[in-house]
């Protein structure tokens, strides 16, 4: 389990976009090791992308290093695609070909015996609930049947990593819980480790093991989501009171409990403070009753569990979907002469 399946040092990518260099990824550094889900977070234009091609020997790096599956990305490629899988962003597969057959034909790339590829698309068909669309032509599936070949195109060849970009965007929230639970299902009955970016935040705090954000081309935090939550974020705890008077006297009495900035929120009804704490859920009974047992009375009482998009206010002083309303060319560039678009193969698997 501690095998290291990826290991940066300093990678970075410069595009040169209308002549000006472009910084998309700067000095990235992580290891990931088997068997782990890490989840990618970031805005569009963060960077995540680039990184992922750099990683999938799709576009070299300008500068830094990096192993995956054991394989260096600049000096063996072919290593390196031989023994990840690669989901991109856009559906692959030919929209004529049948699923069955689009499986059999993406064994036959590898070089896999016939029994062995029948065998394992028959496998993957299963697991992936493709049964009853095995038949079908690519074209006649739906947005989920759609990125459900597109995981079994990319794990045709049992590797032991996949990379997954943006798996599950623009699916409706059932396909998207469907989905999910496939991948989930892939790393018990595959042993398969997943490295994979989202912009839903939900599924990275509820799914993956650690949360890796990326801002400007950077990676900006590494950990696992409650821990970031609770370092980064904390819980939001407000407490009511019939008006200001008695809210400014609660302020000295919870600033002194929990050691957090406490805030005053005057409102029409009243008064009402709040902070922001690591562990709200213990610290929330504590402080009504102390402040009962100091003739305070409080009115309402609520705590709120930080998210990761917290998280990414508290690292960057903006939310991660304002981050992603104004993402510019500073991280992901667009596609040009040297960020070239991947082949249709090489979007699962097949990396040309």
């Amino acid at each position: 389990m501690n095998e290291s399946l990826i290991e940066t040092e300093g990678l970075s990518k410069v595009f040169t976009v209308k002549k000006t260099p472009v910084h998309a990824v700067t000095d990235v550094s992580f290891t990931a090791v088997r068997g782990e889900l890490v989840a990618f977070l970031g805005p569009n234009g963060a960077g995540k992308s680039t990184t992922l091609r750099m990683l999938t020997t799709l576009i070299p790096p300008t500068s830094g290093s990096a192993r995956v599956v054991g394989h260096d990305i600049r000096t063996d490629a072919a290593g390196v695609r031989a023994r990840i899988g690669y989901v991109g962003q856009l559906t692959s597969g030919s929209f004529s070909q049948r699923v069955r057959d689009e499986l059999l034909s993406q064994g036959a790339f590898y070089g896999m015996s016939r029994r062995d590829t029948a065998k394992r698309a028959d496998e993957l068909i299963e697991s992936l609930d493709l049964t009853s669309f095995a038949t079908r032509t690519v074209q006649q599936l739906s947005g989920g049947q759609k990125r459900r070949l597109d995981i079994a195109l990319g794990l045709m060849h049992a590797p032991p990593l996949i990379f997954l970009d943006e798996p599950s965007t623009g699916l409706d929230p059932q396909s998207r819980a469907n989905l999910w639970e496939h991948i989930l299902d892939l790393r018990t009955q595959h042993g398969t480790t997943v490295f994979l970016t989202t912009h839903y935040l939900e599924e990275a705090d509820r799914y993956a093991e650690r949360v890796m954000v990326m801002d400007k081309g950077r990676i900006i935090a590494d950990d696992d989501a409650a821990s970031l939550k609770a370092t980064l974020a904390g819980d939001v705890l407000t407490f009511g009171f019939a008006d200001a008077a008695e809210a400014a006297s609660a302020r000295a009495v919870v600033a002194r409990l929990s050691g957090a900035e406490v805030t005053i929120d005057d409102t029409l009804q009243g008064a009402a403070i709040s902070l922001a704490v690591p562990d709200g859920d213990r610290l929330l009974p504590v402080i009504v009753r102390e402040l009962d047992a100091a003739g305070i009375l409080v009115r309402r009482a609520t705590g709120v569990p930080p998210t990761l998009d917290d998280v990414f206010l508290a690292l960057t002083g903006r939310t991660l979907r304002d981050a992603g309303e104004g993402a510019d060319a500073a991280g992901d560039a667009p596609e040009s002469a040297d960020n070239p678009t991947p082949s249709a193969n090489s979007t699962t698997g097949v990396l040309s």
